[in-house]
């Protein structure tokens, strides 16, 4: 299947510069004699879904599986903006790039509170195109390379209307968490229960109709849109629309493994009995790029970023002086915000904590404007002695780093996973998407971290860090420490993500037969 899969791409590098004639005459003679699949990866436009995506694609590739990574053309700037992602895609002839509208001007911004705009922009001007790339242009089975299996992100309902109109095999990405998917999946049952919208402002309230969960999931757990009244709400509607497409795909794809989310797994797998863990994705990846760079040509990258920020490694230089399990990161990923009242309780908290600090601080990240001014001396002082402020870092290299005692984080699945399987115990104050539901299975089944949702408070914020680096250290070790291993095992070969990995690709090799 890999000489078919790379004459494939030869023939169709060719038949760009080709005649009519020619083109014709090739492409009949090429369709005779490859049967080599080709895959069409769809990513959300967002730093984690761009992120997990690019780690599949690179798998699929290592497994001789022709692959095109679908991006907007304000990711793909910003991919080559702030990466090497060409060069290092360049080593497989079987992998291309392509780009389409996210329907906003060049200069809009993409920022997490205007992402509302990019959805309906999507909504106007992506969808249609997408479709025409599908049914008549260069994805169609009109064109010299046409797409036999879509990979879209989970979110992406429109994908699955274009695949049933044109008959090929779709597969969602699913890149947020497993226990978040099965709320939004059990969306109808909680509406038709009258659990949403909620009757009443006591977010302490259990919630009974998300299976698997009855003891534990309060209102407050729930994704944050969940908390509005407007059923119509456009979020809500993305939602639906997804809770009733994502179980007519061929299969769905999660990243995750079977022993850390296997309470949610068993009820998920009667409503969408064809799911891939191959999770942790960042490990398997890795993991997989090591055994290529032994067994084949391929040499190991030490760069691996899909980064949409600059990352400054200087923070690693800054860690190698801080003593063992000493320091708290902070980071609240790519699209999370909060106020300037918000984040000055943080900075206290940090600081009263006595406790060394890696603080991401992203460019839009805090809402608001203050100056110089109002940033009390003893906060300058005591950052200065012990605190590095950076805008973005290479976060997998930071978690792993020995120095790192605890993440104070917004809760988003990559950024869990790549914490759980570094041992490092976390600090979650959620904001959006999945990350509330995250934060009460850190602290609530995993029992790995403190979940501080809702509260925003120095004092609250002292005494987490105080537990998690002190107190209740040994406590979260012991929790932390076996899924790490069983995450680690699940990777390795013949391990339970490893298998679903092999059979993913066996699936998608005999789609097109």
């Amino acid at each position: 299947m890999l000489k078919s899969g790379v004459s494939f791409l030869r023939f169709q590098n060719i038949t760009l510069s080709c005649s009519n004639k020619s083109y014709t005459l090739l492409h009949c003679q090429t369709l005779s004699i490859s049967m080599a699949p080709h895959v069409l990866i769809f990513p959300l436009p967002m730093q984690g879904p761009v992120n997990c995506m690019l780690k599949l694609a690179e798998l699929l590739c290592l497994s001789g599986i022709s692959v095109t990574v679908l991006n907007t053309d304000h990711i793909q700037r910003t991919l080559l903006r702030h990466t090497n992602v060409l060069s290092r895609f360049s080593r497989y002839p079987n992998f291309h790039f392509q780009t389409i509208s996210d329907g906003l001007p060049h200069d809009h911004p993409r920022s997490s509170e205007r992402f509302l705009e990019v959805c309906e922009g999507m909504r106007t001007v992506t969808e249609p195109a997408f479709r025409e790339m599908m049914v008549s242009g260069c994805f169609s089975s009109k064109s010299a390379s046409p797409v036999t299996v879509i990979i879209p992100d989970g979110s992406f309902s429109f994908a699955l209307d274009v695949a049933e109109e044109i008959q090929i095999p779709l597969i969602y990405f699913e890149t947020v968490s497993p226990c978040a998917l099965w709320t939004y999946l059990c969306l109808p049952k909680l509406i038709e229960a009258g659990e949403v919208p909620f009757n009443g402002n006591d977010l302490d309230v259990l919630i009974r109709s998300v299976p698997g969960t009855e003891t534990f999931l309060r209102r407050r757990d729930l994704p944050g849109f969940y908390r509005i009244d407007n059923l119509a709400n456009h979020v809500m509607q993305i939602i639906m629309n997804e809770a009733q497409h994502v179980p007519r795909a061929y299969g769905v794809i999660i990243n995750t493994f079977d022993e850390l989310d296997a309470s949610i797994l068993v009820h998920m797998r009667n409503l969408c009995p064809n799911i891939y863990c191959i999770g942790p994705l960042h490990t398997l990846h890795k993991n997989r790029l090591a055994v290529a760079s032994k067994t084949t040509t391929l040499k190991q990258q030490s760069d691996v970023s899909n980064s949409l920020w600059e990352e400054n490694r200087t923070c690693l230089s800054w860690l190698d002086m801080q003593p063992a399990k000493s320091v708290v990161y902070v980071s609240i990923g790519s699209m999370a915000r909060m106020t300037v009242d918000q984040f000055f309780e943080i900075w206290q908290g940090l600081v009263n904590s006595g406790k060394p600090f890696l603080w991401v601080q992203r460019p839009g990240s805090v809402l608001g404007e203050y100056d110089d001014s109002q940033v009390p001396q003893n906060l300058v002082d005591e950052t200065k002695q012990r605190g590095f402020i950076a805008t973005w870092v290479p976060q997998e290299e930071v978690l792993a780093h020995p120095a790192i005692g605890g993440f104070l984080t917004h809760g988003g699945w990559n950024s869990t996973m790549e914490s759980i399987m570094e041992g490092v115990p976390m600090i979650c104050w959620p904001f959006y998407v999945d990350q509330q539901v995250n934060s009460r299975f850190v602290s609530e089944v995993w029992k790995v971290g403190i979940d501080i949702k809702d509260t925003c408070d120095r004092v609250i914020i002292e005494k987490a860090v105080n537990d998690l680096i002190h107190v209740k250290r040994d406590e979260f070790i012991r929790s932390v420490k076996p899924l790490a291993e069983s995450g680690a095992q699940s990777v390795a070969q013949d391990g339970s993500s490893y298998m679903d990995l092999n059979r993913l690709v066996e699936d998608v090799k005999s789609m097109n037969l």
